[in-house]
């Protein structure tokens, strides 16, 4: 079998990259960015496109000396760094760009060489000069791209030969002064930039032949950024050059002011010629690597991953950017096509240096050989996003739009990779820095209650219900962890650490995590899971389960319920009315007594959380207070009105007398609650030999009422002060 050609370093990156960047711009519009900026102007354009160009040649070489580089180049590295979706969003973006600066080059071919041989310069003139190049290079790359490749060689020499002629001749028209400045009647020097940018854009074309290559970790960062460089070179060198050597005004008027200013001017025409064909070569050889290597990766339609040959040689994706090469051709103006392709280059280049900032900063396993600082990447990526603003706000907003689309809908196809992407290191590494800082901050008792509750739910069919309510009382930013006890007596050997994690949709949709243990014991397991559970920073402070019927004489569960008020977890237990479930999510009362100091201000704090729920959003809350002691009705209303504003919850209010009847609790909840939803009521502090009774009382309780949430809030909530006698 014939093995699959490599090539170097010259041949395959620096090449390709630097015929790009010395292509149609320089020889067709580089008089005219100077003639409307002015030496001073063109110069700081031409510095402000190559801090771009330098900054993401820095990170894409960076990033290509960490990983193995497949075919795609920039798309590669994007989809094996961030993922598939941002990858495949930004390698479309990319790719199209790509393909649209081809009809960029042979616009530029057309303009050039329609101009030299007195053709028509008409539109449709342009439109079809261009056409015939686009077929003529497309049948080249489809004949071989070796010979491609080789044929570059020649167009170099070409370009150089050009340049020595340029810089050796002389103009008829030199300027009296050097127009160092834009005057009145020059192009905005926004609409200038975007014109040239395109010229710095050229490096990705060697980057897109990263499949190609020997070795494309040392190929890539020396090709790239010498490419980069030696343009920068010549851009600087030309625009002074020009300045001192033609007037402003020709520059703004003749295209092709160039060729009649050479020593030998059939030698700037083959270095116009050659520039502009071998830059949209360039994008006809790399275009379709990118679409294929994204059609490999289910990112686009797999029609476009099939190729011929030993090489595996892209056809089909050649085709499709041929077709989006000639919609660019038959747009006809160069300028027009210019600021497109600068805004999907801008982009790719932004998110591309976004790329290796996170890679450098999160990722532990991020190790280039090729290091550069980190702020690098920042720099380029603010730089891109800073230009894109201020060359047309409402492109970049398009662009924004369009990139997100894509990110969304490739999210929605769940195209994944086997690799990890650099998220998960952003997410490690915010939540590790979180927890620090969280964790060094001195315990707040005042501050307010953020839930992270033990669930314990059991595996009957009203499951679900018990699921919803933790996670409503949780709030927006609390956690709530599932435990599911696997009781084995014997209990020899523990499940693994991969099989104790649960990945249902039933506890993913709700947004819950869920794991499993086995137990040899369900209490001795509960008190194990609420003494070790948690890490520092959001250790769990609450414990929510089912209310345990028929346990009133268990004394394991007795022992249970006296460790975990020792531990000090906020005890939540729901009677789920299996009949009436929550009713129309309607009506929640809380209801209070002399000694809920402590649970008053948990059950607003959970009222406030559930009204913020979709689910109870139209829900009427009551605080139910029971005066025992024949308090002036005004007081208590007034100071349970102040204790109810403070936690900015809006309740109805209402004073039960009780001094006279002296009814017993429970029967005043059951006439007063009888038909609500949810009623919320606190476990009163009894002595644990006492808790048969409590339990038993509160069943008869629950054999009336709907269902119902017993409360017991530990230390770190503050006492409500509901004794009202002494404010008489």
């Amino acid at each position: 079998m014939t093995e699959k050609k490599k090539y170097r370093t010259f041949e395959g990156v620096f090449t390709p990259s630097i015929l790009t960047i010395l292509g149609v711009i320089m020889y067709m519009r580089l008089g005219w960015v100077v003639g409307n900026a002015g030496l001073f102007g063109a110069i700081i354009i031409i510095i402000i496109a190559h801090v771009i160009a330098v900054t993401t040649g820095l990170s894409i070489s960076s990033v290509a000396s960490d990983k193995k580089i497949g075919a795609g180049g920039i798309y590669y590295v994007l989809s094996r760094s961030m993922g598939i979706p941002f990858g495949g969003s930004i390698g479309i973006a990319l790719y199209v760009g790509t393909a649209f600066s081809i009809a960029l080059y042979l616009v530029g071919f057309a303009e050039s060489l329609n101009g030299y041989f007195g053709f028509g310069m008409s539109i449709n003139d342009i439109r079809l000069t261009g056409t015939l190049a686009l077929i003529a290079l497309t049948v080249l790359a489809l004949i071989s791209t070796s010979v491609a490749l080789k044929a570059q060689f020649f167009i170099l020499a070409a370009i150089a030969i050009s340049l020595i002629s340029i810089f050796l001749g002389t103009s008829e028209n030199a300027p009296e002064a050097v127009h160092l400045f834009s005057d009145g009647g020059a192009v905005p020097l926004e609409v200038v930039f975007a014109v040239f940018f395109p010229a710095v854009t050229g490096f990705t074309a060697g980057i897109a032949m990263s499949g190609d290559l020997k070795n494309s970790k040392k190929s890539i960062p020396l090709g790239t950024l010498s490419a980069i460089g030696v343009g920068l070179v010549i851009y600087l060198g030309l625009a002074i050059f020009i300045a001192f050597n033609v007037n402003s005004e020709v520059l703004k008027t003749d295209y092709n002011f160039l060729m009649k200013m050479a020593l030998f001017t059939p030698a700037v025409v083959a270095g116009i010629w050659g520039a502009t064909l071998s830059s949209a070569l360039g994008g006809i050889l790399g275009g379709p690597r990118i679409l294929q290597a994204m059609s490999i990766d289910k990112v686009t339609p797999k029609i476009f991953g099939k190729g011929k040959g030993v090489n595996n040689e892209p056809v089909n994706a050649l085709f499709m950017v041929f077709i989006i090469a000639e919609a660019g051709i038959l747009i006809g103006e160069l300028d027009v096509i210019a600021r497109v392709v600068s805004m999907f280059y801008l982009t790719a280049y932004g998110f591309i240096n976004i790329s290796y900032f996170l890679e450098s900063w999160a990722n532990p396993d991020f190790q280039p050989t090729f290091k550069i600082k980190r702020w690098i990447g920042l720099l380029g990526f603010i730089a891109s996003f800073a230009v894109m603003f201020k060359l047309d706000m409402m492109a970049m907003i398009g662009a924004f739009g369009i990139v997100a689309l894509l990110y969304f809908g490739l999210q929605r196809k769940e195209v994944k990779l086997q690799s990890n992407d650099v998220w998960r290191s952003v997410w490690e590494n915010v939540v590790n820095k979180g927890l620090k800082k969280i964790d060094a901050q001195v315990n707040d008792e005042n501050s307010n209650w953020n839930p992270n509750i033990i669930l314990f739910s059991g595996a009957s069919k009203h499951q679900s219900y018990l699921l919803e309510l933790c996670k409503t009382i949780s709030g927006r930013t609390g956690i709530v962890t599932n435990f599911k006890l696997i009781l084995d007596k014997e209990n020899t050997k523990p499940l693994k650490r991969t099989e104790q994690v649960i990945r249902d949709d039933t506890f993913t949709d709700l947004g819950i995590f869920a794991r499993q243990v086995k137990v040899d014991n369900i209490y001795t397991g509960i008190i194990n899971i609420a003494t070790t559970f948690g890490f520092s920073g959001v250790e769990p402070n609450s414990i929510m389960m089912g209310w345990p019927k028929g346990l009133e004489n268990s004394e394991e569960y007795s022992q249970m319920t006296q460790t975990l008020l020792y531990l000090d977890y906020n005890l939540l237990y729901l009677d789920f009315d299996r009949k009436k479930k929550f009713g129309k999510y309607r009506t929640v009362d809380l209801w209070w007594r002399e000694t809920d100091s402590k649970n008053a201000e948990m059950m607003l704090n959970i009222a406030r959380f559930i009204i913020a729920s979709p689910r109870w959003n139209d829900t009427k809350i009551r605080v139910l207070f029971v005066n025992n002691n024949n308090v002036n009705v005004d007081i208590v209303h007034s100071k349970i009105s102040e204790l109810v504003e403070d936690l900015r919850v809006n309740v109805e209010i209402e004073i039960i007398n009780n001094a006279v009847e002296q009814e017993p609790f429970y029967s005043l909840i059951k006439q007063h609650s009888e038909t609500t939803d949810l009623t919320i009521i606190g476990i009163p502090n009894y002595k644990i030999e006492k808790q048969a009774e409590f339990v038993l009382k509160t069943n008869d309780l629950f054999e009336t009422i709907g269902s119902t949430l017993l409360v017991k809030a530990a230390n770190n909530f503050n006492v409500l002060d509901l004794d009202f006698i002494k404010d008489e």
